[in-house]
């Protein structure tokens, strides 16, 4: 076994409480979506629900408001990880994006469901995870109540952590023209693999409860391999794309001043390590594919950093100029 295998399935085997990854969804035409209510939490925050018939159900999500509302503004699709913002693994607790977007021309937009989900089109029901349809909701029925909702210009991109992170990259792949930018931070593309298809297993199963064969069939089967965005890294180009994964080595966020329960630093700096390591070596996978492709790719590599959200933080930060720029913010 090489380096890079082992490295990855030790990884994979310490992110039973953290990993996921995501998939590419399959293409479905639902009926329009609209939003079907709003509550202000602040003047630039709003929590809103929008149907979805392919889930029938509503879905919550939060709206983060540009600092003019009177003119148009694009919109980023903001996702988040594992937890899918059921739990406390969210944007708004755990980085500084409200204060970050307080004065952007903007609209971010973040779901605040879909746990587990990989935010794909499932091809069964779950018995544990229930029926999921994101790729339908966040393609086909989100959009369109987004856009009907607000002034917006009509111009996309969408960005994600860890398991979205490989999420962002297969909602492009199979929705051409929705999107002009992706950010990709802490990801793994190569989903059919052996690493990619263990990843799935801790997180469906042993994290989820669920089966993770109601998600694309049999273990590497013809529907992982179409929901693999390296195999089809070339359906990616036209499009600014901003990759960024660190060395899994202690970094400039990881001590005792800014964690300073030594637990929870440790877990960080072991299980965080192990992960960011692993997602290293993914993401360097997908920047030679695309770069044997000649298809052009922001890739930012910190040599200190581990799977945390002060250093998702930093990458929302680096990556925005340019996903402003493709979108016009």
């Amino acid at each position: 076994m090489t380096r890079s295998r082992l490295i990855l399935r030790a990884a994979a085997l310490a992110s039973a409480a953290a990993m996921t990854l995501t998939g590419l969804p399959s293409i479905a035409h639902a009926a329009p979506s609209s939003v079907v209510t709003s509550t202000d939490v602040t003047t630039q925050m709003s929590d809103i629900m929008v149907h979805s018939a392919a889930m029938g159900r509503d879905i919550p999500l939060t709206v983060l408001k540009p600092k003019d509302t009177s003119k148009p503004a694009p919109v980023l699709y903001l996702l988040n990880g594992a937890g899918g913002g059921e739990d406390s693994a969210t944007w708004q607790l755990n980085t500084d994006i409200v204060k970050f977007f307080a004065n952007k021309h903007v609209y971010v937009v973040i779901p605040m469901q879909g746990a587990f989900s990989y935010y794909t089109d499932w091809i069964k029901a779950d018995e544990k995870l229930g029926v999921n349809k994101w790729g339908t909701f966040l393609a086909d029925e989100l959009p369109p109540a987004i856009d009907g909702s607000y002034k917006t210009t009509g111009k996309n991109a969408i960005a994600g952590i860890s398991s979205s992170a490989t999420s962002v990259l297969n909602l492009a792949i199979a929705n051409k023209g929705l999107y002009r930018a992706v950010g990709s931070y802490s990801g793994c593309a190569s989903t059919s693999s052996e690493h990619g298809t263990l990843f799935m297993r801790i997180v469906v199963e042993t994290r989820g409860g669920g089966d993770v064969r109601n998600m694309w069939g049999e273990l590497r089967g013809p529907l992982w391999k179409k929901n693999d965005p390296i195999r089809h890294a070339e359906e990616l180009r036209g499009l600014s794309l901003y990759l960024s994964a660190a060395t899994g080595l202690p970094g400039e966020h990881d001590n005792l001043r800014e964690v300073p329960e030594v637990g929870t630093l440790a877990d960080r700096l072991v299980v965080g390590g192990a992960i960011e390591t692993a997602t290293r070596v993914c993401t360097e996978q997908l920047a030679s594919r695309l770069q044997q492709l000649r298809i052009p790719a922001t890739v930012d590599r910190p040599v200190g950093g581990t799977h945390s959200w002060p250093y998702w933080q930093d990458q929302l930060h680096k990556s925005w100029p340019q996903l402003g720029r493709a979108i016009g913010a």
